[in-house]
């Protein structure tokens, strides 16, 4: 065999069902090889995209996305997907075509020094030099990427190995890297100190963080807090790890959370932080939640203990493994009173946001669009003031709640919900999306539309980049700047042009109605929200 079906056979060993990408020069042979094989090439529009929809595809199905693009501008362009992926800790495996060899630093056409660029945001990278190897780096490739903090892996492949004779394939069983062991059990000794001050604790909270879905841990950590009545806030990527409704859960803390929720974590005389980074959008003060508590810090990755706040028990191990051994325990301790308090907080001091009719409530909106969707349904959201819509009213059940929370990349949930669309081709998926930002991605319409994607995008169009102009508002005294979109494009020529039905919806008491037209109808649908452009997020 050559490199290029090394690759293949080699990602039909890992079960992989899908490569996002675009093809280039450099990247051809294993595009010709891939076609021979029963993995199914998605053609996305962008290189970015590609990497988004890997990343979505990931997030849904629980294993490594795929995503293989070409030299040069085409692996530059996948850069932001790379650095979303390992901000959010998503697992996909990046292949990257490259020039030959021989001709590697010599300012070759289409040459692109992609392991450079992207060195400080992949969890590994390999520079193939030999096609016999292939097999080898691909099973490390998804065995990094999908251990210990989740992540990235990046692959360049030059072409001539791509072409060049490899051997037969051989699959491998085992991985041994001496340098990358990931620590999966806690220390037995640390975990019986949480055990300890929980057990003297008056008023503990559990803040959960997307490291708890990402090792599957849910039911675990739902399992503990139900077992001791322990309050439970989460991140913005932790949201999902409870059900939104769930009576131990307060809500989502951080600069765009709930205030109750940051109350609650600040009132606090112990906490459990669990896969989740002390990072600004979560905790702007990283000194409040060591002042007068003990602070748990859980997590895989040993590099996030300690480096924006001082734990006072620290525990490095997998999360899943981490909450079996804490349920074995049992303890005497009664959080009742605690627990009532928060709930008293919830009710009495839950934020109240006011409509007009001559726009779409988004609050109102999301609120009610999510409790009527199913159990299992994923919802992805984009980023800017549609995302804090999203995180403050969305009502997650069962299912997925997708967003790009470390990097914020506009653009991501119509790629993302592409990927997830494949991942559960059975499920509800709604993208809610920005009028910015869907205008970042509109060619992936072909892709969705294309493949009949089960997909409901929602966009949200206040005819403005709203973040930012809120964000004018607040700090530079309503100067607008470059933030006008007008009235342009209109999306029902859009959606005609990719023939995906359309409506809108323009008023409040459209809300109950158009919620069931968007739910009854199967398929790819487009539904224009016209949102005030002073609808601002700010409490």
């Amino acid at each position: 065999m050559n490199g290029a079906e090394l690759i293949v056979k080699a990602l039909e060993a890992e079960n992989t069902e899908y490569v996002f990408g675009y093809p280039g020069v450099s990247i051809c042979p294993f595009f010709d090889s891939l076609s021979r094989s029963k993995i199914k090439g998605i053609l996305m529009r962008n290189e970015q995209n590609a990497g988004h929809a890997a990343n979505g595809y990931a997030r849904v199905s629980g294993k490594p996305g795929v995503v293989a693009v070409s030299s040069g501008p085409g692996a530059t362009n996948l850069i932001t997907a790379i650095a979303t992926a390992f901000a959010d800790s998503i697992p996909i495996i990046c292949i990257t075509g490259q020039v030959p060899c021989e001709q590697i630093g010599s300012d070759m056409f289409q040459e692109a020094d992609i392991i450079g660029a992207c060195e400080s945001f992949v969890k590994y990278s390999y520079s193939v030099r030999a096609a016999k190897d292939i097999p080898r780096i691909m099973k490390e490739a998804f065995y990094i990427a999908s251990t210990g903090r989740k992540g990235p892996v990046l692959i360049d492949m030059p072409i001539d190995i791509q072409n060049a004779f490899g051997g037969d394939f051989t699959k491998i069983d085992k991985v041994m890297l001496r340098t990358y062991k990931p620590t999966v059990k806690g220390h037995a000794v640390q975990i019986k100190k949480v055990l300890k001050v929980l057990s003297e604790a008056k008023r503990p909270i559990l803040c959960v963080g997307g490291g708890v879905i990402s090792s599957g841990a849910q039911n675990e950590v739902t399992a503990f807090a139900e077992k001791y009545n322990l309050p439970v806030v989460s991140t913005m990527m932790g949201i999902g790890v409870m059900p939104s409704e769930h009576p131990l859960y307060i809500g989502m803390v951080g600069n765009n959370g709930k205030k109750y929720a940051n109350r609650a974590m600040n009132e606090s005389d112990v906490l459990i932080m669990v896969g989740a980074r002390v990072a600004d959008r979560a905790v702007s003060q990283p000194d409040l939640i060591t002042k007068d508590k003990i602070l748990v810090h859980i997590d895989v990755d040993p590099a996030e203990i300690g480096k924006n706040a001082g734990p006072s028990i620290p525990i490095v191990g997998d999360a899943k493994a981490i909450f079996e051994e804490l349920n074995r325990a049992e303890l005497s301790c009664d959080f009742k009173e605690w627990l009532d308090r928060l709930v008293y907080y919830s009710k009495t001091r839950d934020e109240k946001t006011e409509s007009t009719a001559k726009y779409v409530d988004p609050n109102a909106f999301i609120k009610e669009l999510s409790l009527a969707l199913d159990e299992d349904a994923v919802y992805v959201a984009d980023v800017g003031q549609n995302q804090i819509y999203s995180c403050g009213n969305y009502v997650v059940k069962s299912g997925h709640f997708l967003t790009s929370g470390g990097m914020g990349t506009m653009g991501y949930s119509l790629p993302a919900a592409i990927g997830a669309s494949l991942a559960a081709p059975g499920r509800q998926i709604i993208c809610t999306v920005g009028d910015g930002a869907i205008q970042m991605v509109l060619g992936e319409l072909s892709v969705a539309s294309l493949l009949n994607c089960n997909i409901k995008i929602i966009i949200m169009d206040n005819r403005c980049l709203g973040m930012i102009r809120e964000y004018q508002h607040t700090h530079y005294e309503n100067r607008y700047n470059m933030v006008d979109l007008m009235n342009l494009p209109d999306y029902s020529l859009i959606a005609k042009a990719y023939g995906i039905p359309f409506m809108r919806i323009s008023a409040n008491n459209e809300i109950t109605e158009s919620v069931k037209k968007i739910l009854s109808r199967k398929g790819m649908l487009i539904a224009q929200t016209d949102i005030d452009a002073d609808a601002f997020t700010a409490n």
